[in-house]
């Protein structure tokens, strides 16, 4: 019995995390890929805020007149509070990917509650806005992240086109060459603000191709915004 109960316990734990994968996350969890309007694409940025880098995108995306969401990690929240006000008061969302940046293959459903709920208070101190999202680190969402999730009144949101723009080969024409492949009305498009978890500058690469990106969209007649605007009411199918 209790062996049968500890396997129960793994697999409700380890299940979800395959959500990361484009297939299981169409066939089982299709919402969390964040499908929205047709003639919209949210834009999304993980791993922030970073004082080296954020401030560069802010700027890029100022002169394109494109707000953003910004997943952030609450322990960089703290630690880079002006940045983070920054993001906000530049019209930006600001959603929250988690307290650090790590893998959770062991369940630790208690401790993905407090550091869920306590990145989500970092910034509702920093920004005095309310996140509505919550991505996790490498989207792998566990059962006990999902849950962590659903007590700090977050609702899991992950991608449905990525730009592979955290290796260190990454270039702008690469980063746009994989986006492109996934990019159609309705795409929640994942890229990075920061290396802190990728290679050494490889937000560079990310912050080139920005241009290109954002007018491929308009030229195609998508709008491009924020998960907040990515459905009526915020509400992504």
């Amino acid at each position: 019995m209790a062996r049968n109960t500890a396997l129960l316990v793994a697999a409700a734990h380890a299940v979800p995390a395959g959500t990361w994968l484009a297939g299981p996350r169409r066939a089982l969890f299709p919402a969390l890929a964040g499908h929205g309007r047709d003639d919209h694409v949210a834009l999304t940025f993980d791993d922030g805020p970073d004082p080296r880098s954020t401030p560069r995108f802010l700027d890029v995306l100022d002169e394109l007149a494109v707000r953003a969401t910004f997943f952030v990690l609450g322990e960089s929240v703290v630690r880079y509070p002006r940045t983070t006000r920054d993001i906000a008061h530049r019209g930006h969302e600001l959603a929250v990917h988690g307290w650090t940046h790590s893998r959770p293959w062991l369940p630790t459903v208690a401790r993905d509650v407090r550091e869920v709920t306590q990145a989500a208070r970092a910034v509702r101190m920093a920004t005095g806005s309310e996140p509505q999202w919550y991505r996790p680190p490498y989207g792998i969402l566990t059962g006990g992240r999902w849950l962590a999730a659903l007590r700090a009144g977050l609702r899991p949101v992950l991608w449905s086109a990525w730009g592979r723009d955290w290796s260190a080969d990454a270039t702008p024409r690469s980063v746009l060459a994989t986006v492109r492949r996934d990019l159609r009305g309705g795409a929640t498009v994942l890229l990075h603000d920061s290396d802190r978890a990728a290679a050494p500058g490889c937000w560079r690469a990310t912050l080139a191709a920005l241009p290109a990106l954002v007018a491929e969209c308009r030229v195609n007649g998508l709008e491009v915004g924020p998960l907040a605007d990515h459905g009526p009411a915020g509400l992504i199918r």
